[in-house]
């Protein structure tokens, strides 16, 4: 793909998802005070999975990406609250995974909800800041009990230590506190675009192949130490080969 057609492109993809996101965070809000928390929730989750599903169709369309993650649709109406954990390669990853789950929850950190771009939204769909470890536990809990699908990734922070970074204390604990499952997700993609470093208005190498599969699921435990440490391994092992 010659150099201007593929920024070009790239500044189509980019300005559509910023234009969509920014008219739907100013209006998040206002349904804020006007529904109540269920409601409101369940339809902000889905517009968030509409907006990026959206975006991902579009950069399918014009060449800059290829993004195989059908598998995640076994999930999407599965009854109960499910976690779902994915390995974190790229900044992308949630707006992926998100994009197949309409009834997705992220956990997001605290500053990323004064965003323009995402705070109204994320408000609206009742997705969960991580500012203070005990708030998050008890919300993500909540979440679960209530049937929603929470999006963890249990590494933290993008992976910087190949094939995955140690992961955080949490995930294990919130699954045998609200009895549910842990259904891993595992995002493979030989592109650096969005990895740690990569700038987020820099055009990538065209196109961007991203693959989804879904992993083992796990059980919730009360011993949850040892189930984190399986899981990592599992990943580790997955991942690694």
């Amino acid at each position: 793909m010659p150099e201007l057609r593929r920024r070009l492109l790239f500044a189509l993809v980019i300005a559509q998802l910023g234009l969509v996101s920014l008219v739907w965070n100013l209006l998040a809000p206002l349904l804020s005070l006007l529904l109540p928390r269920r409601t409101r929730e369940r339809i902000g989750r889905a517009a968030i999975s509409f907006i990026y599903r959206s975006g991902w169709a579009t950069a399918e369309r014009l060449g800059m990406m290829s993004v195989d993650s059908s598998a995640l649709d076994a999930l999407r109406d599965e009854p109960g609250g499910l976690i779902v954990a994915a390995n974190h390669p790229a900044m992308f990853d949630a707006m992926v995974v998100v994009a197949r789950l309409p009834r997705g929850a992220c956990v997001m950190k605290a500053e990323l909800l004064r965003n323009v771009f995402l705070g109204g939204g994320a408000r609206l769909a009742g997705y969960i800041r991580n500012d203070s470890g005990r708030g998050m536990v008890r919300a993500a809990v909540e979440c679960l009990k209530e049937g929603g699908q929470l999006v963890l990734f249990p590494e933290g922070t993008r992976t910087v230590r190949p094939p995955v970074n140690a992961f955080k204390p949490g995930i294990t604990m919130i699954a045998h506190l609200a009895k549910a499952p842990i259904q891993t997700v595992i995002i493979e993609s030989d592109s650096p675009y969005l990895r740690k470093g990569w700038p987020l208005l820099r055009p990538p190498p065209a196109p961007v192949v991203i693959r989804v599969r879904l992993g083992k699921r796990f059980e919730p435990q009360a011993d949850h130490r040892n189930l984190l440490r399986a899981v990592e391994r599992y990943f580790a092992l997955e991942i690694g080969g």
